[in-house]
């Protein structure tokens, strides 16, 4: 190399030359000096001239220490959004806490410790672990749920909700967990078991609760989802499920003989209607409210009902609904069919569920696979109505047939009509004679909100004997929870045995009235959270529209996949309202959606029994927290499982000790660090690719789905050069621009996912900017092209060799190359070459024979 292009460095201290890696003493320095300007992770004001981005993990439970989920969410969202800022957006990176629930109750009742104070201790202590790690939130914008000047917000929109009609109060069946002593919504219960005891089967019980009616934005949160194409495909799909849009009609069945209390009648909800005349039998739900009356005074039948509730609420338990053997019991009762006046037996079985269509079915065996099952095991008739639309002689085809493209038989007037034509007329025919009508029906079921718990939002109603039900007035919120409950999970919500919070004023007449003891669904607290983080300090509103209008949506949330029916239905459903008030502008709340993969040990869920918790704080003991983070980012992919290995997060801790010790031991603070490849040695250009093409490599990474598995790992591929280059680098052969430049590149490749080690090697390198702030590294194209490909060179298809061929070679050269290669030439000799195949940039087939 000239002398000339040396670039003059500056002395470097013996304490910067010090090569042992130490995390503990480099990460408190650092956490010390970010705990010290509160300003470092605060997003600019929404009339910043900057662009906007918005990066969010779901908020956690307060449950009283991170696990190793939190912080592989905590790490994805943290190195996204330290990327942001180094693109130059204004970024937006909050933290707040989901901070009521049952948790904390059970934890009052087993510790005789308040439900506010266990929180707000779990809550500090987790926040010092997430400061401890790293992670680079706005704590200015720090939001509590159980903190009245949150809830009191969550009771204005109830009391919003009641205004518009969309809250309100009915006697219905809940499902209800026993170890809970709550109800629960339908989104929370799974496989028929509480979504927070796996082993504990829901119970029906008959109670007064208010309700949410998201069933009103049904059809705008269900189209909605073809706009969210930023979302998973798996949650748009479960929700789209869980939304269950039928259209159909509801069709009348007179009961034949004497009516009783709960009617005369039976409404069935089909799809298919053209299907009507092979109705053969109609099937109730074992809980339906005719049930009773249909079995009239015999009590072996009533019986038999029971029994096939039992077995209902067992499959449930079992989540092997779908696939239990199907019972029935015939009520002795028939229904008249009005399209034939056909007599039909009416059954109770118990795969008919009470909360699905009308808790009642047509049964028609010959185009229906559960009817065709049930049908045959009790010699119930089948008659075949619609046959495949086809050409020539008609067969009949295998049963059930359940296809659309058809066209009907056996159906009256209806016959040879296609089955489309046929629902049409047919749902016509029965609106002008009066039993029937066209129909949408939604499997989504308007939200129940009430729970019978202390450690809630209270519900801001008011029951008078004079006036009824009554709001309590906006000027008087929040509704305060009273401190010093006695929590039990006997009897009711407790806060119905504090007379001093139930004991209340009517604000129509001023005569005494009875306060609302439930307390709302936690759900509803994080329906709109994020909202809050825009200006979490306002006192006279929940939300100020500008700042909202600069900052939605959200323009990467992250979180569990596991809340696509609970927390992301209720925060769309959220948003429209909000919408409808007038309070903001946007209809969904986020653009983008990522579901990271969930953290295992040993093959299984991490759980206390099992002995298999890893806790952060060990982690970050031993090893550090940019290690601990690192692995978390590098281990697979993030939208995959995760099984955790000490020895990985180790495998990471000595990678980041080589990167140390490599800056260390070569560190140049020389001005003007450079990117020339003019003059440059081979040895030079070949690390100045490797650096492009790993920022390449990055940048895309965090430009598409984010496979920062791979983006560490190109960063890993680039160090173990940088190493291998070493010799020369310390024999002065590289240019001292070049080398800064490089060594700049790489400490900013790492800040996303080690901070601490970046912020060290910055300050070591002579950098006085704030890193976070310093821009990403843009690769050159040129720099990262390679010289020469080697191409792989196989003998009809076999491998036999490689080659190095010059990038821009044109294929004739490669050809050329390819066919001069000693073990080519060799296995080619005394053989007739009939063709030679180039893959460009890949291998070359020689076809002999």
């Amino acid at each position: 190399m000239a002398e000339s292009t040396k670039t003059p460095t500056t002395p470097l201290s013996e304490r910067q030359r010090e090569d042992r890696y130490d995390p503990q003493r480099i990460e408190e320095k650092w956490y010390a000096r970010w705990q010290a300007d509160p300003a470092l992770f605060a997003a600019e004001p929404h009339d910043s001239s900057r662009k906007k981005y918005y990066v969010l993990e779901m908020l956690p439970y307060p449950s009283g220490a991170l696990h190793m989920g939190h912080v592989r969410n905590y790490a994805i969202g943290d190195a996204l959004a330290r990327h942001m800022w180094m693109r130059g957006y204004n970024v937006l990176h909050p933290m707040g806490w989901d901070a009521f629930g049952l948790p904390a109750e059970n934890a009052a009742i087993k510790n005789n410790v308040p439900p506010k104070d266990w929180t707000l201790r779990n809550i500090a202590h987790m926040k010092q672990q997430m400061k401890r790690l790293g992670f680079a939130y706005d704590w200015a914008r720090e939001v509590t749920t159980c903190l009245p000047e949150y809830y009191r917000w969550n009771q204005w929109f109830f009391l919003k909700l009641y205004e518009k009609g969309l809250a309100y109060r009915k006697s219905s069946k809940v499902n209800w967990c026993p170890e809970c002593a709550t109800v629960l919504a339908n989104e929370q219960v799974v496989g028929g078991m509480c979504w927070r005891h796996e082993e504990t089967p829901v119970e029906q019980r008959e109670l007064e609760q208010w309700f949410v009616r998201t069933t009103k934005y049904a059809d705008e949160l269900l189209n909605g989802l073809d706009q969210l194409e930023g979302w998973p495909e798996k949650v748009r799909t479960m929700q789209r499920n869980w939304i269950g849009r039928s259209e159909g009609a509801m069709v009348d069945f007179k009961i034949d003989g004497p009516s009783r209390r709960a009617g005369d009648k039976i409404t069935v909800f089909t799809t298919r209607i053209d299907t009507i005349f092979g109705a053969t039998s109609i099937q109730l739900a074992p809980e339906h409210p005719l049930a009773p009356d249909l079995v009239g005074n015999d009590p072996s039948l009533h019986a038999k009902v029971e029994d096939l509730i039992r077995e209902q609420a067992r499959a449930r338990a079992a989540d092997d609904f779908e696939t239990m053997e199907k019972h029935g019991v015939f009520t002795g009762r028939y229904a008249i069919n009005p399209f034939n006046q056909e007599k039909v037996p009416i059954w109770v079985a118990n795969y008919i569920l009470t909360g699905y269509g009308t808790g009642a079915i047509m049964s028609v065996p010959a185009h229906d696979e559960r009817d065709y099952e049930f049908a045959q095991k009790y010699g119930i008739d089948v008659r075949v109505v619609i046959l495949p639309r086809r050409t020539g002689e008609r067969e009949e085809p295998m049963i059930p047939y359940t296809h659309k493209d058809s066209m009907l038989i056996n159906s009256g007037e209806f016959n040879e009509l296609s089955n489309e034509e046929a629902v049409v007329r047919m749902t016509a025919y029965a609106e002008r004679h009066g039993f029937g009508k066209g129909t949408v029906t939604y499997r989504l079921k308007d939200w129940g909100i009430s729970r019978q718990r202390y450690w809630g939002t209270p519900i801001p109603m008011l029951y008078c004997e004079k006036c009824g039900i009554v709001p309590v007035p906006e000027d008087q919120l929040p509704v305060l929870l009273p401190e010093n409950v006695d929590i039990t999970l006997q009897g009711g919500s407790p806060l119905g045995r504090v007379p001093e919070f139930v004991n209340a004023t009517c604000p129509q007449c001023g005569g005494a009235a009875r306060r609302e003891t439930d307390t709302m669904d936690t759900f509803v607290d994080s329906s709109w959270y994020f909202y809050r983080y825009t200006n979490a300090q306002l006192n006279d509103r929940p939300l100020d529209t500008a700042t909202v209008d600069y900052w939605f949506p959200i323009d990467q949330y992250i979180g569990g996949v596991e809340h696509a029916i609970l927390h992301l239905i209720y925060s769309r459903f959220w948003t429209k309202f909000m919408r409808d008030l007038g309070l903001i502008h946007n209809d969904e709340p986020a653009t983008r959606l990522f579901t990271q993969g969930m953290v295992i040990k040993d093959g299984s869920k991490m759980s206390k029994s099992k002995g298999n918790v890893v806790s952060p704080d060990d982690m970050v003991a031993r090893f550090g927290a940019d290690a601990t983070r690192m692995y978390s980012l590098f281990a697979t992919s993030p939208d995959r499982e995760l099984d955790w290995q000490d020895a990985g997060v180790e495998g990471v801790h000595r990678f980041l000790s080589r990167v140390y010790r490599f800056v260390m031991r070569n560190a140049v603070n020389a001005p003007g660090a450079s990117t020339s490849r003019d003059g440059n040695s081979a040895a030079v250009r070949q690390v100045q690719r490797k650096l492009h093409q790993t920022i390449r490599r990055v940048s895309e990474d965090f430009q598409g789905r984010w496979h920062f598995n791979t983006s560490v790992a190109a960063v890993m591929e680039f160090v173990n050069a940088l190493y291998a280059a070493e010799e020369d680098i310390t024999a002065g052969r590289f240019p001292a621009a070049v080398l800064a430049d490089i060594q700049r590149k790489l400490v900013l490749l790492l800040a996303p996912f080690s901070p601490y080690l970046a912020a060290e090697l910055w300050e070591t390198l002579g950098e006085k900017d704030n890193l976070l702030r310093h821009p990403w590294p843009e690769y050159d194209p040129e720099l990262a092209r390679e010289e020469e490909i080697i191409y792989a060179l196989q003998i009809n298809g076999k491998l036999r060799s490689h080659v190095a061929v010059p990038a821009e070679a044109p294929e004739a050269l490669v050809r050329e190359r390819a066919l001069t290669e000693e073990k080519v030439k060799a296995a080619v000799e005394g053989k007739q070459v009939v063709k030679v195949i180039v893959v460009p940039g890949k291998l070359v087939n020689v076809v002999v024979r």
